[in-house]
């Protein structure tokens, strides 16, 4: 079979676990009878056949019921069955799952009753399955791994699951196609966004593993013009992408789906998963003004040649992930999770290289590419990359990396109810430890949110800053305009007490009395348990706008802002 990437089919699954979306490849299907053939000529097996869209439906069904959830345990547990996803024991089964064709209770060992590997992306209430083309050698293999009686990889044995996929070239691309088709779905198919500003390096992570090359990243940048990538020279708006996710999902557009497949995939076979480039190419054609270059080959992923002022840009967006447990035998956790967005207008087809350095000394854990790059020099501490940039904006990279610094901000935060209407709370917090100049702190402000408890009295003094209170919340503003923090730290405290009206409690029903009242008092030792288990059972739910917010009261939120100077 033709090395690289190809799909028999995918299907798309609501969350009613209808198909509702599906498409096969005759073209690659006819490959994998031929493989099927040629490996069971002597067997006698009939040839099995892609299964209906009802059968996938029925299959994917029974496999949440077997194994808990839609991606399943990924580990052995207790309710695993042998021939099961879990039953293999590695947490991959979670994102590359396996249908089993028959009902549960048949035990058949036949591989053509399986349909593997299958990739698994979740989107927007849809669930995506690409059947991406191997070996029937390898269908084999992944049987056997199915009824092994032992858990995980054995001791010296060389096949494992892990060792059978990095051998299966088209699983990467299986996954793009899913994550493609997602995007499509959910509407999520902007550019990332690529800023320009002419202020000096924050001095982040991102400025250390890229030295000194003139990469820099702003916390409030201005939106860089798009230039023109079409053969005619008019120029093409770009959007700005949300990092938000999106609330619901959008209705399928069938039509949609199938013009990309025609002009992305032909034949099951990846070429541009851009749907960015696949729109401008219907929206403009191809001019004979401009032909392709005769001595390079014309990458897929850029279908137009960039003409006019070149540039080479690039954006960081970073999130900073952080638990604080406030306790000395429990160390606070924080993590990194980044990608570099760049936009190269380059003419011709260079190829681009840019070095990254310190990566040991970042802690960086996980690193990962965009289609079009190259990593020829790999070491532990240093990566050269080597691409060719396709148009418009694209993610150049993506890494996660722990993080020696702790967050900005540290303290805790405690609110104990005296009454059902009367609380006293203490903060306790301490800015800017271990940062040093030129970073600064512009302003910070923590509020206490009561979205379902209006505030009648309030009455606390910080030690720094000034305080705000509405019906609903309480705002402390700890460094306001004006004033900013940098080259040292600082530590303050805010004890204060607060005061709620009445809550309205629920009529009772015929049969409540006060001595389910009494019961629960005496259930209940704690005193302050007692008062919040009585103030939940009269309080609605909150609403989902509020996520963090459940019940009455449960965190308090804090906005900040560094920068440079």
């Amino acid at each position: 079979m033709p090395s690289g990437c190809s799909i028999r089919a995918l299907w798309i699954i609501n969350n009613q676990d209808t198909v509702v979306f599906s498409r096969r490849f005759p073209v690659v299907e006819k490959q994998w009878c031929s493989a099927y053939k040629t490996e069971n000529e002597n067997t006698g097996l009939d040839l099995p056949r892609l299964p209906t869209d009802q059968q996938i439906s029925d299959s994917f069904t029974r496999r949440k019921r077997r194994e808990g959830s839609t991606r399943g345990y990924g580990i052995r547990v207790a309710q695993s069955t042998k021939g099961s996803d879990s039953w293999v024991d590695d947490p991959i089964t979670r994102h590359i799952i396996s249908l089993c064709l028959t009902e549960e209770d048949d035990d058949d060992d036949d591989e053509r009753n399986i349909l593997w590997p299958i990739a698994l992306h979740t989107k927007a209430l849809y669930s995506i399955l690409v059947l991406p083309l191997v070996e029937p050698k390898e269908m084999k293999d992944y049987v056997k791994l199915c009824r092994r009686s032992d858990c995980g990889p054995a001791v010296g044995e060389d096949l494992s699951l892990s060792s059978l996929l990095l051998n299966i070239s088209s699983i990467t691309g299986a996954f793009m196609v899913a994550h493609a088709f997602g995007d499509i779905i959910s509407g999520d198919t902007v550019e990332p966004e690529v800023v320009v500003s002419a202020s000096p390096s924050v001095g982040g992570l991102f400025d250390s593993l890229t030295g000194s090359i003139g990469i820099s990243s702003r916390a409030k940048p201005v939106a860089a013009p798009v230039a023109s990538s079409n053969p005619s020279g008019a120029a093409i708006t770009g959007a700005t992408a949300s990092d938000a996710p999106k609330a619901g999902s959008r209705l399928l557009d069938r039509d949609l789906l199938r013009n990309f497949i025609a002009t992305a995939m032909p034949f099951g076979t990846p070429l541009d998963l851009s749907l960015s480039n696949i729109s401008a190419m219907k929206a403009n054609g191809f001019s004979s003004a401009d032909p392709p270059p005769q001595e390079l080959k014309q990458p897929a992923w850029k279908p137009y040649l960039y003409k006019g002022k070149q540039r080479l840009l690039f954006t960081i967006h970073e999130s900073v992930s952080a638990a604080m447990y406030d306790r000395d035998e429990i160390p606070d956790n924080v993590s990194v999770a980044g990608q570099i967005n760049c936009r190269a207008e380059l003419e011709g087809l260079p190829d681009v290289s840019f070095p990254l350095a310190g990566l040991s000394t970042a802690h960086i854990e996980a690193i990962s590419f965009h289609p079009c790059a190259q990593v020829p020099a790999h070491g532990i501490d240093k990566q050269n990359i080597v691409f060719q940039p396709p148009l418009g904006n694209f993610v150049l990279m993506r890494y996660q990396a722990g993080c020696g610094l702790g967050p900005p901000v540290k303290g805790f935060y405690q609110l104990s109810m005296v009454s059902e209407d009367e609380g006293a709370f203490l903060f306790k917090v301490h800015l800017m430890e271990g940062y040093k100049a030129p970073l600064s702190m512009e302003f910070c402000t923590i509020t206490m949110p009561f979205p379902r408890r209006r505030i009648v009295a309030f009455d606390g003094t910080p030690s720094a800053g000034t305080v705000l209170t509405t019906e609903h919340s309480v705002e402390w503003r700890i460094l306001g305009s004006g004033r900013s923090l940098s080259g040292k730290s600082l530590e303050a405290t805010f004890p204060g007490t607060i005061k709620f009206s009445p809550l309205q409690s629920r009529r009772k029903g015929d049969g409540d009395d006060e001595e389910s009242e009494d019961e629960s008092a005496e259930n209940v030792v704690n005193v302050e348990d007692f008062l919040v288990q009585k103030m939940n059972k009269d309080l609605p739910a909150a609403e989902l706008e509020e996520p963090f917010c459940w019940q009455a009261y449960d965190y308090a939120k804090v906005c900040m802002s560094l920068a440079s100077f």
